[in-house]
């Protein structure tokens, strides 16, 4: 009787890190990975100490040009240690090259370089954050509708110079369409006149997971209120070095930029 009592309070007492940790996302060259291993007391990518809440939930991704493997590895109490090789599949990205244009057009002038320096150390200053919150469980839905008119990960070749590639997903649509909140999350930046971007938007929905909305011709909320999913945070506009009005909605973890239309596919 003794000893079965044991071997019940054995299987009760199990810890969790029983069950595989479990990875929703795809392992791709700009992919989100949502992760749960409840009872972890320490999550590490490579050498990269991941947050993680309470309950277990983490998340990571994979750059654009990324092509090694990366080791999760998750720790539990009592010594206990889970690991696996993630290596991410690789894409191909469309590179478009375009000669013969006037560089004034393919540079910004001098005298705005102080703007775009002030401009990057805003945004780097709104996703320095990093907070518990894990917003991003409840899923993702479309920002806004219209036609697709730029996806992530695309380059153009100017006049024989690499541009950046574009980091986000382009909704065309026209100017004062709603835009909405694809997931819930904490206003960060609210900025009307960016000079690359215009009017831009970020949402930080917890763990250093952040949202940026570009080019609106309006901005509804305003730094530190609280949005939920589906809720309306702007209108799309043509503000920037935009061409014509559009949403260009890209996505950070950390400092790892992310493709928008992943999530769309395989959000927790």
């Amino acid at each position: 009787m003794r000893l079965i009592l044991c071997l019940m309070y054995l299987i009760a007492a199990a810890p969790l890190w029983a069950d595989e940790v479990r990875l929703d996302g795809r392992i791709v060259q700009g992919g989100l990975i949502f992760g749960h291993a409840p009872g972890a007391v320490r999550v590490q990518l490579d050498d990269e100490l991941l947050m993680h809440s309470n309950d277990g939930h983490f998340v990571f991704g994979f750059g654009r040009d990324e092509t090694e493997a990366k080791t999760l590895a998750v720790e539990f109490g009592g010594g206990h240690r889970w690991s696996r090789t993630l290596e991410p599949d690789q894409r191909e990205f469309n590179i478009e090259r375009v000669d013969g244009l006037d560089q004034n057009h393919v540079s910004p002038p001098p005298e705005v370089y102080q703007r775009i320096r002030d401009d990057a150390a805003l945004t780097r200053r709104a996703r320095e954050r990093r907070d518990e919150r894990t917003d991003w469980l409840a899923g993702w839905i479309w920002p806004a509708r219209g036609r697709i008119s730029g996806v992530y990960g695309s380059q153009r070749i100017l006049n024989g110079e690499p541009r950046n590639p574009h980091w986000g997903l382009d909704i065309a649509a026209p100017t004062g369409t709603p835009v909405v909140a694809p997931a819930p999350g904490l206003i960060t930046l609210a900025e009307d006149d960016m000079y690359f971007s215009g009017g831009t938007l970020f949402i930080d929905h917890g763990h250093g997971l952040v949202s940026a909305f570009l080019h609106l011709d309006q901005i509804l909320v305003e730094v530190g209120q609280s949005v939920g999913q589906g809720e309306e945070i702007g209108l799309i506009g043509a503000t920037g070095r935009a061409t014509g009005p559009h949403l260009d909605w890209r996505i950070n973890v950390g400092s790892i930029r992310i493709d928008p239309a992943l999530l769309l596919e395989t959000g927790p």
